[in-house]
């Protein structure tokens, strides 16, 4: 009997998890959608220049959108602190199927002239302040739902979705490529994806007002829900939002930087073909998929902060000669193992850091504390990462960008280093004792 209702559980957290983390996959696909296809987009909605400067405009937009994130998490982390987990993640998705459908139906600069980027910008601005949302209240989620002791393991699955919109943003990318030609794809095919992520948010509506809300809100009395998600509240836990700050900085640079810039950076600086290029992010970002729940799993067994210190050490010391390498690679076969080496680095950032930050904070303000502190650190350092990359380019200057990128490894690490092991200390596992 014992065994059946244990088996039961399993089945609904898994139930959960996978509802809750298949809307997280189809979010971050809408937004790397824009990234991938900005190559082919980028003339469309930008007047006639030399292709680096109208990368550097569309970069411009990403970074933009990346300014509504904190707002996002500080509006949608409040709400899923005050009216439930599940009810703020099913808002954040129909917020980001809007952004996607607008995209896909705005006419180019040569239809409608400035109104173009404008209207670009406003869907950005709208899929930055649904991701915002998704990221703390998604972490939350998974955070809570898992069970004792496969934490790691369970909450890895926010970066496995995360990363695998990306790749099925890249998947997308490269059917398109086989069946259209490249000013068919410049013309109206990057159109496309767009509308697979609109109809795709759609299918998760209804899946995410199926999950069950997580035991912590809901034992969680009226009294403490009338303060939870106020700004007042998460001020009581300085250190840990602190925390948050300085565990993102290094972290969201280095991520934004292997997985999102990377693609422009092997066909504007080492010159490698769209098609090729498209097959090695590909690839690479499959294996990394495979390698979040195995260092969520040994983070279980190990700890959190040996996997931390292991990033912040071989991202500081290995950043500049992993792209000195790379900017003069010769085949597409060196350019895929440079670029899995710094994912592999990168993974002991991704695999854990949403349950190091939801270990941190109480439920009352968990979702804040954990989307809050993280959003403005990702808008500041990770959202502008690719427009700092390209204007080192643009000015002569692009090795400073590799520097820049292990300087700010290099101040994650000192917080690394300084902070006690969240998964000992855990206010998610104290509160779970406390209510048995």
């Amino acid at each position: 009997m014992a065994q059946h209702m244990e088996s039961a559980n399993t089945r609904r957290i898994t139930g959960n998890i996978f509802k809750g983390s298949i809307g997280n996959l189809i979010e971050w696909y809408d937004w790397y959608v824009y990234t991938a296809f900005a190559v082919y987009f980028s003339s469309e909605f930008f007047p006639k220049g030399d292709p680096t400067s109208q990368l550097l405009n569309t970069a411009a937009i990403f970074a933009v959108g990346f300014l509504m994130r904190p707002i996002g998490s500080l509006l949608l982390g409040r709400y899923a602190d005050r009216h439930g987990r599940r009810a703020a993640l099913t808002l954040s998705i129909t917020v980001m199927a809007g952004g996607s459908l607008i995209i896909a139906c705005t006419p180019g600069y040569g239809t409608i002239g400035l109104w173009a980027p404008v209207i670009l910008v406003l869907a950005r601005l709208l899929q930055g302040l649904s991701l915002g949302g998704e990221y703390g209240t998604s972490a939350t989620y998974l955070s809570e739902m898992a069970s004792s002791g496969r934490r790691g393991f369970y909450s890895s699955f926010q970066y496995v979705t995360l990363i695998a919109g990306q790749l099925v943003a890249l998947g997308v990318q490269i059917i398109l490529q086989q069946l259209l030609s490249e000013p068919d794809m410049k013309a109206w095919g990057w159109r496309i994806p767009f509308v697979i992520g609109a109809l795709g948010a759609l299918a998760v509506l209804w899946l995410r007002r199926t999950m069950d809300e997580s035991e912590q809100f809901e034992r969680m009395g009226k009294e403490s829900r009338t303060s939870a998600g106020t700004i007042k509240a998460l001020m009581k836990h300085p250190r840990a939002v602190l925390t948050v700050v300085g565990l993102t900085l290094g972290g969201t640079v280095a991520f934004y930087t292997y997985t999102t810039y990377l693609q422009k950076f092997m066909v504007n600086t080492v010159g490698l073909p769209k098609e090729t290029v498209s097959w090695i992010n590909f690839w690479a970002l499959l294996l990394f998929v495979g390698l979040q729940p195995l260092a969520g799993t040994l983070s279980d067994r190990v700890g959190r902060r040996p996997l931390l210190l292991g990033f912040g050490i071989l991202g500081t010391l290995l950043t500049v000669p992993l792209f000195l390498l790379l900017e003069r690679s010769q085949t597409p076969v060196e350019a895929f193992l440079f670029m899995m080496a710094g994912l592999v680095i990168v993974t002991g950032y991704t695999s854990i850091n949403a349950i190091v930050k939801a270990e941190l904070f109480p439920t009352e303000v968990r979702a804040l504390g954990v989307g809050f502190p993280y959003g403005v650190t990702v808008a500041v350092f990770g959202g502008t990462a690719e427009f700092i990359a390209l204007w080192c380019k643009s000015i002569g200057y692009e090795p400073l960008f590799y520097y820049y990128v292990a300087a700010c490894i290099a101040l994650s690490l000192i917080v690394y280093w300084r902070m006690g092991e969240s998964s000992k200390e855990s206010r998610i596992e104290a509160e779970r004792n406390l209510f048995k």
